[in-house]
């Protein structure tokens, strides 16, 4: 089974924190589109015709679509490679575009799983962070989302906020767990040197939230969704059983995936291909029948050290039978001091051939990897 993820590069306007790809001139809007279609019609071999899964809209904003234009996008798919009976089909939204009619919109194009960017509940934080959208309408769009019977929806959580107290943080997650969410994911703001944040700190006029106040607000989002029967299944994403997010899953389980629209990855288990991030570039580009691309070969080392970074993230661990028999990677025996430190801090343990962290030693999952990460190819 493979991924598909569909890159919409679009924004109503730039949040302070974001260093992905988007445009917030909507003019070349129509080209990408039509772009973006022709691409899943040059690439529908890349995935050696492994049946998909899982579809995944992202951006960007992808709400701002219409139906017809999702419906659009869908089709194309559906033409162009075997699809699941019941594939996972995610559209990443922002609340201010959730009304009442654009979710039935999204719903009938196809769309079954809504990833709804939230980020916090306090207005004076969501105009920090310089989001469209208000807490009315985050309140509104969950409410909207659950009487329509959307029965698969991620919220967005940003924590590591400067001025967000652990107790604020708290509130943020009680409010989150009253509309009984499927699924949340939740992520330490970071500042990126290319963002509005980046330029203010490179100023000297913002500084990040310490390392510290970090993990303990982890630490609190991960104890309380546990009470309510969230599973924490990857450092950043936490899950009512039966909903974790199977795209996600995918890619840390080293899956297959195809990714279109600029700035869009894939990767087909030998190489990885990096589209252009720039709209027009990329039009004229398929304009021409050509894919905008940038291939990178994997090397032994490369596999290694992403299957690491990944695996030691999640519920599922690094298993030391597919290290050693993909790439002849003894990590217990070579790392055995390491390891052994890990386990006697209550960081890690190593269980049925698999290295799993604890839950404290998933908050330097991160630190973890690159420790272990090897050097030569």
């Amino acid at each position: 089974m493979a991924g598909i993820y569909l890159h919409i590069p679009f924004c109503r306007q730039a949040c302070y924190y974001c260093d992905f790809h988007f445009s917030t001139s909507q003019d070349s809007r129509e080209r990408v589109i039509h772009a973006l279609v022709h691409e899943l019609v040059l690439q529908k071999d890349y995935l050696d015709k492994e049946e998909i899964e899982t579809i995944y809209f992202g951006g960007g904003t992808p709400s701002i679509l219409t139906e017809i234009e999702v419906a659009y996008i869908l089709k194309a798919i559906r033409s162009n490679f075997t699809i699941c009976a019941n594939p996972e089909v995610t559209l990443e939204a922002n609340p201010d575009d959730l009304t009442k009619d654009k979710l039935k919109e999204l719903k009938n194009a196809g769309v079954n799983r809504l990833s709804i960017g939230i980020q916090s509940f306090d207005d004076k934080i969501l105009k920090s962070l310089n989001r469209v959208h208000d807490s009315k309408m985050a309140v509104e769009c969950l409410h909207h989302a659950n009487e329509l019977g959307f029965g698969n929806i991620s919220i967005d959580l940003i924590y590591a906020i400067p001025g967000l107290e652990n107790t604020k943080w708290k509130e943020a997650i009680d409010e989150a767990i009253l509309f009984n969410p499927q699924h949340i994911s939740s992520y330490s703001l970071t500042v990126e040197e290319k963002t509005v944040f980046g330029r203010l700190a490179a100023r000297g006029t913002f500084k990040a939230v310490d390392d510290d106040i970090a993990a303990q607000q982890l630490h609190i989002l991960a104890g309380a969704l546990e009470l309510q029967g969230y599973e924490q299944y990857e450092v950043s994403n936490f899950s009512k059983a039966g909903y974790r997010s199977k795209h996600n899953s995918n890619y840390w389980k080293n899956k297959k995936y195809l990714g279109v629209g600029p700035s869009a990855h894939s990767y087909n288990g030998t190489s990885r291909q990096y589209n252009i991030s720039n709209n027009h570039l990329y039009t004229e580009s398929l304009r021409n029948n050509k894919i905008p691309a940038t291939l990178e070969i994997l090397t032994r080392k490369d596999k290694i050290n992403e299957y690491l970074l990944t695996s030691l993230r999640t519920v599922w661990g690094a298993n030391l039978t597919l290290l050693q028999q993909e790439y002849d990677f003894d990590l217990v025996n070579i790392y055995k001091q390491y390891v052994q430190i890990l386990k006697e801090k209550g960081l890690a343990t190593v269980t049925n051939d698999t290295l799993h962290l604890t839950k404290q030693g998933l908050l330097l999952a991160d630190k973890v990897a690159s420790d272990l990460f090897i050097v030569a190819p």
